[in-house]
């Protein structure tokens, strides 16, 4: 697998999405941009789903599983990939990242003032029922919600201007689709093998078996914030 396409998934897992569309809410700051930072983009799925895309376009994926799916995707579009952030500053009208990172100190840097930031982000509590049901450590050691990640933000000189946090569930229909997700996502458990869970899986499939699916619960949440138009 490369990106972020999960089709391997269809009929085993249904994952719900929040009340929110990350994309509808992009789209219109896109059209007005001149110029776009989409942080940890992945294999480029959803920013060229954004198409077109301002003239002067930059996207940061420094997984190297990703980067050369991201490449390949979107060079078409013009965009250029790399693996660090820029360096710059006041470079960008928008700024995107849907479950990256949220370097808070370098957005306000690279924003232009009046530059707006949108993000999702998967909170700390992300499918924390599929960890306790296979005795595995929490997703994050720290707490990473809409309060905290809005704290950062106001620290390094943004203006918040929209804040959402949804629970959406999660429902695995099959072991096989718990296996593909927690290998596809490493760090939802990071010392995950198939083996080393061998006797929780077993009893996690037994589970499913006898109610025909099990529920765990996703944590999104949802901030855009602006830098503020120098005095």
């Amino acid at each position: 697998m490369t990106g972020w396409e999960f089709a391997w998934l269809d009929g085993l897992a249904v994952a719900s999405e929040p009340s929110w569309s990350y994309l509808e809410m992009a789209r219109p700051l896109v059209r007005r941009a001149a110029s776009l930072l989409d942080l940890d983009t992945g294999g480029g799925e959803l920013l060229a789903e954004l198409a077109p895309l301002p003239p002067h376009t930059v996207a940061v994926e420094s997984w190297a599983r990703n980067t050369p799916a991201a490449r390949e995707r979107l060079t078409p579009f013009g965009v250029a990939v790399l693996t660090e952030l820029p360096a710059g500053e006041n470079e960008f009208d928008v700024v995107l990242s849907r479950h990256g990172r949220l370097p808070a100190a370098d957005i306000a840097r690279l924003l232009k003032p009046g530059g707006v930031l949108l993000t999702q982000q998967v909170g700390s509590d992300d499918l924390a029922d599929l960890n306790a049901a296979l005795e595995a450590p929490p997703l994050h050691p720290r707490r990473w919600d809409a309060e905290v990640a809005v704290a950062s933000l106001e620290a390094a000189g943004l203006q918040v201007t929209d804040v959402r946090e949804e629970h959406p569930a999660a429902v695995f229909r099959d072991i096989s689709a718990v296996v593909h997700q927690l290998r596809t996502v490493p760090w939802q458990i990071r010392d995950f093998t198939p083996h080393r869970y061998e006797r929780a899986l077993a009893r996690l499939a037994a589970t499913i078996r006898a109610r025909g699916e099990f529920t765990a619960r996703a944590h999104r949440f949802l901030v855009q914030a602006e830098r503020p138009t120098e005095a």
